[in-house]
């Protein structure tokens, strides 16, 4: 319940992002759109109500990828993985991905 309040509260507060953005720490990285989640995994696991708010995310741990969806909590993305692992990341961390 109180995930579910805080994600109304952010809807408030939710920057729009017209790109992707990327925050990384060595080898790891995650991924934030401004797309709809598509995880059906992750969207299973929250309440119908939050799906609307909630946007795209993809991650890449220990050489794993993951998907995820993100809310923005505060100052932070608050992410929920298809394993249910959930994890917040500042906002500032992120940048626009670096072209190839």
């Amino acid at each position: 319940m109180r995930f579910a309040l805080l994600c109304a509260a952010a809807l408030i507060a939710a920057p729009a992002w017209a790109e992707e953005v990327v925050a990384s720490s060595g080898n790891d990285s995650v991924r934030l759109s401004d797309g709809p989640c598509t995880s059906q995994q992750v969207l299973n696991l929250l309440d119908p109500s939050l799906r609307p708010a909630l946007h795209d995310a993809s991650a890449t741990v220990q050489g794993r990828s993951f998907k995820a969806c993100w809310i923005v909590h505060g100052d932070a993305a608050h992410l929920v993985y298809e394993d249910g692992d959930q994890g917040l990341i500042p906002l500032s961390d992120f940048k626009a991905p670096k072209s190839a």
